[in-house]
């Protein structure tokens, strides 16, 4: 479904990816874990059309989606969950949930679902997103990727700012979606989180993939949590 191969990117002279290669299938959850700083979030921009490729090439559904613009990726299938929300000031919670409603390959997720899912947001609806809480603009940002239907989505940090009973809704919704066949690539801090919903597991370091291996491996061993995680 997603496939990243040697892929490098920059903020100006700073190489900050440095050969990332790394696949998601249709129904599988892949976390991308290590220390911060390794190029975590720079990943997730640049296979979502955020950040230009220096080098390599992102492939989604064996179509090659390099250089594409975002909006243009957004709209093949990739829903993105930004690090820090990154939610329209101007814009109150009913536009933000209509602006990015996308028809639903079967998935079903659109307005009355996400209100459903986040309650709160129903009593915010009229509400500027730049007037919400940390709380409230986390689950606009993940309603806003939901509607979106996508087939592949990117999850930077999803976990932040979210009470324990959202988090937990977090894990449900991220395991219905992976049963309907949406591949999903998240970075996460949250390692209890990130390993009880993830399949597979991508460790970082310095810019590139250096050990995958599956959720439960990680779970087990202490030289890998260290080595990579400093745990």
């Amino acid at each position: 479904m997603l496939e990243v191969r040697d892929l490098h990117a920059a903020y100006g002279e700073s190489m900050v990816l440095q050969g990332a290669s790394l696949r998601v299938g249709a129904g599988q959850v892949a976390t991308v874990l290590g220390r911060n700083g390794v190029g975590k979030t720079t990943l997730i921009r640049a296979v979502a059309g955020l950040m230009p490729a220096r080098r390599g090439s992102v492939l989604f559904k064996g179509e090659d989606v390099t250089g594409l613009p975002a909006h243009e990726i957004a709209r093949r299938g990739v829903g993105l969950v930004p690090q820090g929300r990154r939610v329209f000031p101007s814009l109150d919670v009913r536009e933000h949930l209509v602006v990015g409603e996308r028809p639903g390959n079967g998935r079903g997720w659109n307005l009355a679902r996400v209100l459903t899912l986040f309650p709160r947001l129903s009593e915010r609806l009229g509400h500027r997103a730049g007037k919400l809480s940390g709380g409230e603009q986390a689950m606009l940002a993940g309603g806003r990727a939901l509607v979106g239907n996508p087939d592949v989505l990117l999850m930077d940090e999803p976990s932040e700012g979210l009470a324990p009973l959202l988090v937990r809704e977090l894990a449900r919704v991220i395991a219905e979606l992976r049963a309907a066949g949406t591949a999903i690539l998240l970075v996460e801090q949250n390692l209890a989180f990130a390993l009880r919903v993830a399949d597979h597991v991508y460790l970082m370091s310095k810019g590139r993939i250096v050990h995958e291996c599956s959720a439960e491996e990680l779970k087990g061993s202490r030289e890998l949590k260290g080595k990579y995680l400093g745990i």
